[in-house]
Parts: structure tokens; sequence; C-alpha cells
């Protein structure tokens, strides 16, 4: 195991690399800039600006150095907030975005798993068809239109939870994250639906579950001991990247319910071309992307005594 882990340790060293370096890059190739301001600047105070960041110097210097910085943790100043560095706002942002991340991650997961497992347990029934139907409107109906919709009746006109924002005096409350909680997980909830059904349904008609009826365990101890334990499998390797994106933020529920997460931090530094926030956060994903993926191949070898990392 401690092998194992080293190797994908050294493997993701170049794969962060890869992806930092594509991005600097990208964000250099796209037309506009940072200090592109609608009132045109004079050259001379745009050229000290410019040398005050380190713009001045050709591309590959400026990469060179970005590099030298992320050696020594500093991931640069923002360009277009006064005083502020990257590592400040993602600070700032980064903690909302993980809470309503995991609280929908950890929502959709136990209610998609007993959803999926009652749908494969009741298959062809009434339970069964709701299930699908739940899912696949849950898959084909995007959280852009779920959200506002939540917004509008639950919390406009019926009035029952605020509609958004947080409030500077009390933070974040359990009432102002349920509709961002509830929108980020419906998506998961139908998708994790889905692949526990199917999952379960291949293993209850299994050699060993058919064995294990036979020998006459209850179907509780057949279903909890043994069936659940190899259904959630494909589900385990799913979560990896799923619970990244969800804990980086969802852009489209920061940005309808007004939560300052990291998510919305992300479209206006990129719309700003504020470089040093944009690779901030790209950077943050890709580390977060590559850990939760490992924690998955754990737990899925912890799971399965069938898969062993030498």
């Amino acid at each position: 195991m401690p092998a194992f882990i080293t190797r994908r340790i050294l493997i993701a060293i170049p794969t962060i690399l890869v992806i930092i370096t594509l991005a600097f890059f990208m964000m250099r190739i796209a037309p506009g800039g940072p200090f592109d301001l609608e009132r045109p600047m004079p050259e001379e105070i745009r050229q000290n600006v410019l040398a005050a960041y380190g713009m001045d110097q050709p591309v590959w210097k400026q990469y060179v150095d970005y590099l030298g910085g992320l050696l020594r943790g500093d991931l640069g100043p923002s360009l277009k907030f006064r005083d502020k560095d990257v590592a400040d706002i993602i600070a700032e942002g980064f903690p909302i975005s993980a809470t309503v991340g995991l609280l929908s991650m950890s929502l959709a997961v136990v209610i998609g798993t007993l959803f999926g497992a009652i749908a494969a347990l009741r298959q062809n029934t009434a339970a069964d068809y709701g299930v699908v139907a739940f899912a696949t409107v849950g898959i084909v109906i995007p959280p852009f239109v779920v959200g506002p919709i939540l917004a509008l009746t639950i919390g406009i006109y019926l009035g029952w939870l605020p509609s958004g924002g947080l409030d500077p005096r009390s933070g974040m409350t359990i009432d102002r994250l349920i509709l961002p909680v509830v929108t980020l997980a419906l998506p998961q909830i139908a998708i994790i639906s889905r692949l526990m059904r199917a999952s379960m349904i291949e293993v209850i008609r299994s050699n060993y579950i058919r064995t294990a009826r036979a020998k006459g365990l209850s179907e509780p101890a057949v279903i909890f001991k043994h069936a659940l334990r190899s259904a959630i499998l494909p589900l385990v390797s799913y979560l990896g990247p799923a619970s990244a994106a969800l804990l980086t933020g969802s852009i489209v529920i920061e940005q309808v319910f007004s939560l300052p997460g990291i998510g919305r931090q992300f479209v206006f530094a990129a719309l700003q071309r504020d470089y040093t926030v944009v690779m901030g956060v790209v950077i943050l994903y890709a580390s977060l992307i590559i850990i939760l993926n490992l924690v998955a191949d754990l737990l899925y070898a912890a799971l399965n005594p069938k898969v062993k990392y030498d």
C-alpha cells in the first residue's frame, strides 16, 4: 500500500505541472488582459503597472517566475483586488463552497443509495418506476433551472426559507444553506440512484448471492452483509471526481443564491482576466481531484478484498 501511494504521488506531480502549464498559457492566449479597462490608462502608467506585477517580461519568464513562486508556496497577488493575495481569496471562498459541497454530497449519497437499493429490490414495481422517473427528471433538468424555481417558490412566494445570500452577522446558518444544498444535491441523487440500482440488480443476480440464500441466511443478512458491500463499489469510483467538483463550488448555485464561494470568484476572475486567481483555483481543483481519486481507490480496495495495491 505505501508503494502504491508513493507511485500515485509521483504521477500526480507531472500531472499537476501539465495542468498548470496549459492553464497558464491558455490564459495568456485569450484576448484581453487584466488591465484592459473601458477607459484606457496612460501608457506610462500602464507600463509601470505591468512592471509591478512582472507582466512586462516575456511569457516564458513569467511562467518560470510563477513556478518558482509555487515552489515557495506563493500563489501570487490578485491582479484585480488590491492588497489581497490569491491564498486569501481562496481562504475566503473555499469554506463556503466546501460546506455546501460536503452537505450536498452527503445528502446525495444517503438518499441516492437508499433509492437505488429500494428500486433494485423492488424491481418492476411502482417503487422501481418511481425511482427511475425521479432519476430521469433529476438528470434532465439542470441546476440552473431548479435553483431559480426553488428560490422563487420556497424563498420568495412562500417565504419559508431565505432565497439566497449570507447574513454577515450570523454567517452560514442552516436555513440559508438548505436551498443551495438541495439544488446541488438533486442531480447527484439522480445519478447515484441509477448507479446503485444497476449495480444492485447485477449483484443480487450473482451466484454467490444465490449461494448465500441457499445456505439459509436471512434476507437482511444477504442484503446488508453481502449484496450492499459489492453494490456500492461503482459508487465509490464515481464519488472521487464528483466530490471534487462539488467541493470547489458550483458556479450556477453560487450565482443563483448569491453565495461568495470559490466558484463565483473563479467566474469573476476569468471574466476580468485575473490570471493568478484563475490559476489558484485550477491548482486547487486539480489537487482535489487527484487526492479524492486516491482516497476512492484506497476505499475501493478496503471494500473489495480481491483488489490489492502492491
